[in-house]
């Protein structure tokens, strides 16, 4: 009999008031693509980083082509041949593409060599990164590229995926899903953490179920159905969305011939961006990562505000110079693409994270003489935990301690919970379980059934199509007329991707 590439036997790893792996036993062949499904907090992303020498188990014995190993850290692993993306990027902001990615390589290997052998990894894969670029600069999916390529150039044995494709476009993931293959038919094994059941369907052989941190089952998933997967994962399906027809209102945010020059040589400039959205209305943006995105967004927030005179207006207000603050008094609440670090400080409590973007008022007093109201804001927080269902060690939890998936609900019904009159979302749902992203798009469309003007910017295509109204393409720092999204089409968005659309059809 073929050994295998991978065996789990016991694993087990608690942390303080939670146990992320109970007794996890998992056996992975070799050329096998297997997944590791689980809602939100369920012990996968603690597993894989066991597997990878990050994370010390508590008990259990991992065997790696038939030998039990103990694997310190990463350099380790890296050196058995396991290698790992993860769903929180490790990478240093400050420097480049390339130093970042011969950091985890053979030193032997020049800077100019890693270079090269990038710049020909991206070439083959269809990953387009410059290896010159410093990661600061670069969006959210191109990180993403950057981990891929990354793990890629060590030739791994096991490859570890957590959620590779939360911020591709279909193209992208077509593009990876033929490497993924390819690799698998050398006899790569692949360890798949997805939350997008059709994926996983389509790429794995086997599949391994977690809930509570507890294997509860064992599936071959291309047998299975969506809803079988999400009956095994959450133990029902995730409800439907309803959508109802609505009445739109007055614009809400309005943006007139928007043009602003980017801030770094690596930015995108922002041509002639015209956009309205209405009260009782969701309007969507695609586009693939890079593509103008992160400018127009803190354009809106707040955070950039070289915006001209008139070119961004709130209502009747003129907001083009206002700092986010200002911004959130007129019913702006925004919830941008990187939770650690903007959306949430890493090292603060839940509770206290609630201060980042809430006004003194009197249904929600922070202060009292000067000092913070420390039960009210616990309060408040665990009323958010448990509306959004976030999985975590109550309000005094730090936002690190969280699960990306249940960090992102928390976020969201942070800013929801403050009803705003414009709420402005960046990948609502990137990385979240798919209960908890019904519940987020259900909230979504809450909100606009409650008259709420609803800007969604998202790489999912599918996503767009749930929740939008209205649908709007940005490309090269451009964007597309918008199109109701029952004339929509997944040929036509994904055409206008690539920048091709009527230039002289009236913007919306």
């Amino acid at each position: 009999m073929t050994t295998p590439r991978l065996q789990l036997a016991g694993i087990t790893k608690s942390y303080p008031g939670v146990v992320a792996n109970s007794a996890v036993s998992l056996t992975v062949m070799p050329g096998e693509t297997h997944a590791v499904l689980g809602e939100n907090g369920a012990g996968k992303s603690t597993l894989m980083k066991i597997i990878y020498g990050s994370v010390k188990p508590d008990a259990g014995k991992v065997m790696f082509n038939g030998q039990v190993v103990h694997v310190r850290n990463p350099q380790e692993a890296r050196v058995l041949g396991i290698s790992m993306v993860f769903q929180h990027f490790s990478l240093f902001d400050t420097i480049t593409v390339a130093e970042n990615v011969w950091l985890g390589l053979d030193k032997r290997l020049s800077l100019l060599e890693v270079t090269h052998s990038i710049t020909a990894k991206a070439a083959e894969y269809g990953l387009d990164i410059d290896p010159a670029r410093p990661v600061h600069t670069l969006s959210v999916g191109e990180m993403q590229r950057v981990e891929i390529i990354r793990a890629l150039l060590t030739n791994p044995q096991l490859l570890i995926l957590d959620e590779p494709t939360s911020v591709l476009t279909p193209q992208a993931v077509e593009k990876l899903f033929v490497v993924l293959k390819k690799l698998a038919s050398q006899g790569c094994s692949i360890l798949y953490i997805s939350h997008k059941l059709h994926e996983i369907r389509e790429l794995c052989n086997a599949c391994t179920v977690l809930r509570g941190g507890k294997v509860t089952g064992v599936c071959n998933p291309a047998q299975e159905t969506n809803a079988s997967l999400s009956k095994m994962m959450i133990g029902a399906e995730p409800p439907l969305l309803t959508r109802r027809t609505q009445k739109t209102g007055a614009p809400v945010l309005r943006v007139q011939n928007l043009s602003l020059a980017r801030e770094d040589q690596f930015g995108m400039d922002l041509e002639n961006i015209c956009l309205s959205v209405k009260s009782g209305e969701v309007v969507g943006i695609a586009g693939v990562s890079g593509n103008g995105q992160k400018e127009l967004l803190y354009a809106l927030s707040g955070e950039d505000m070289r915006a001209p005179s008139g070119s961004i207006c709130i209502g009747e207000v003129d907001a083009a110079s206002l700092h986010p603050g200002a911004r959130r008094k007129l019913g702006l609440h925004f919830v941008p693409e990187e939770r650690l670090g903007r959306g949430a400080v890493p090292t603060l409590s839940l509770a206290h994270n609630l201060l980042l973007t809430r006004n003194e008022s009197i249904s929600f007093p922070r202060f009292a003489g000067g000092w913070i109201r420390v039960r009210q804001l616990e309060a408040h927080a665990a009323d958010i935990i448990q509306r959004f269902n976030v999985k975590a060690g109550g309000p005094r939890a730090v936002a690190r301690s969280l699960s990306g998936g249940n960090l992102q609900k928390y976020i969201v019904g942070r800013e929801i919970d403050a009803n705003p009159k414009l709420f402005i979302v960046s990948q609502p749902t990137w990385g979240v379980d798919v209960g908890a992203a019904a519940q987020i798009r259900g909230e979504i469309l809450e909100l606009r059934d409650a008259g709420c003007a609803v800007l969604v910017v998202s790489e999912e295509l599918e996503e767009l199509f749930e929740v939008s109204d209205r649908l709007h393409v940005i490309a090269n720092g451009r964007l597309s007329p918008s199109v109701p999204i029952a004339e929509a089409t997944v040929e036509t968005i994904g055409e206008w991707m690539s920048g091709l659309w009527d230039v002289n059809h009236a913007q919306a």
